[in-house]
């Protein structure tokens, strides 16, 4: 399978990790998992996680952030990419009351989109070998620009500084015939600039609050 594409399927599923290992299993070397999904700040809580109102909101089953991402990982998906974010806001007002009754204010949801790849050249963390591509404006619908993910916006026919992550990402990939290549191994210059480990969503409160994506209603 070159590519499976799911949005907000995978957070009412109650084993996840056997969804993600399905999916690794089913993807052919340099596939791809495109999935849009709710996530939280931190762990939901269990008796928010049993509860069926919230299960029809598709929020007790929202994976908190870190715990997805290592998942992703132990599941063979090396180094998760996200592509666009935006915060859920609460509109059933019982609900919002119920979590706070609870003592989960602080609670928070978000839809994201994520790229995970089937690529076992992908290395923990971002690394820095020199290397760069330069985008060809060839995929169709993004002629002056394309965004692997959301830190990743590559103009046409510009020089674009890459890890060695990215770099496998595009060469391995599908997209290999929308990019020229720059740099090779030969040098490893340290981790590559940038690469965090904080909450990746900059719609977040902490990141300032701007969405990568449009209004924060709906779940996806």
């Amino acid at each position: 399978v070159d590519i499976i594409i799911s949005n907000c399927v995978i957070n009412l599923c109650p084993d996840k990790e056997s969804v993600l290992k399905s999916c690794h299993r089913l993807l052919k070397p340099g596939g791809e998992l495109y999935f849009s999904d709710v996530y939280a700040n931190r762990r939901v809580p269990k008796e928010l996680q049993e509860d069926e109102v919230l299960w029809g909101e598709c929020l007790s089953g929202a994976l908190y952030w870190n715990d997805f991402q290592n998942l992703g990982k132990k599941c063979g998906f090396k180094d998760p990419r996200l592509v666009e974010d935006a915060p859920i806001t609460v509109e059933n007002k019982a609900v919002q009351q119920k979590m706070d009754d609870m003592g989960h204010s602080k609670l928070e949801f978000y839809s994201a989109t994520y790229r995970l790849f089937q690529l076992d050249c992908l290395e923990p963390h971002c690394e820095d070998y020199g290397q760069a591509v330069v985008y060809k404006g060839t995929i169709p619908r993004f002629e002056s620009g394309w965004a692997l993910d959301d830190h990743h916006y590559m103009e046409k026919g510009k020089v674009f500084p890459v890890c060695g992550n990215t770099f496998n990402m595009l060469k391995e990939t599908r997209f290999e015939k929308h990019f020229d290549f720059i740099g090779d191994w030969s040098t490893h210059y340290g981790i590559f600039e940038g690469c965090g480990t904080s909450m990746p969503f900059s719609s977040s409160a902490a990141n300032g609050g701007v969405s990568t994506k449009g209004g924060g209603g709906a779940c996806c």
